[in-house]
């Protein structure tokens, strides 16, 4: 057994380990504070992205296994009935933006210090994150009948992040 911290096992820093480990709640987060949604639809999104996250702990990327680890360490396991804590950003839209920054440093990133292969996967598993948060509610209609499953702004924003991953 070896002291040595986890990121540096992979060969990040601490503050490139920070980048890594808090993108998967960041997308979450920004994917569904893209549409204003009520409570209920927000809770629901919120779960199903935890849960999206809870199941790359079973992932065959090292790296993956490791951050959604580390992930949910820090904020929380559903697993052992835990909620994600609630982050309701000021400015939803410059949050969204600040999000697809960092996925794009984190490009960057992985392209220098991860094999292919864990890249790829973290990659995917974010905009897999994004795509359960969208499609976890719909928005609008009346009494659950009718409205959008995922909204421009949502359509918008998880655009945006697969963009940044793929540059």
């Amino acid at each position: 057994m070896t002291d040595e911290p986890l990121y540096s096992q992979f060969g990040f820093t601490d503050a490139e380990w920070g980048l890594l480990v808090g993108l998967p709640q960041s997308v979450l987060t920004a994917a569904s504070v893209a549409t204003h949604d009520s409570a209920r639809k927000t809770r629901q999104e919120q779960a199903a992205g935890l849960e999206k996250i809870s199941d790359a702990r079973a992932s065959a990327s090292g790296l993956v296994t490791a951050v959604a680890g580390a992930v949910l360490a820090a904020t929380g396991d559903p697993d052992l009935g835990e909620e994600l804590p609630a982050i309701e950003p000021a400015d939803p839209v410059g949050y969204g933006e600040d999000v697809v920054t960092r996925a794009a440093e984190a490009t960057t990133l992985l392209a220098t210090k991860a094999s292919p292969e864990d890249a790829e996967t973290y990659k995917h598993w974010l905009v897999e994150i994004a795509d359960t948060v969208v499609g976890a509610a719909s928005t609008g209609g009346v009494l659950g009948i009718g409205g959008e499953e995922v909204t421009d702004s949502e359509r918008a924003f998880r655009d945006s992040l697969a963009k940044a991953l793929t540059d």
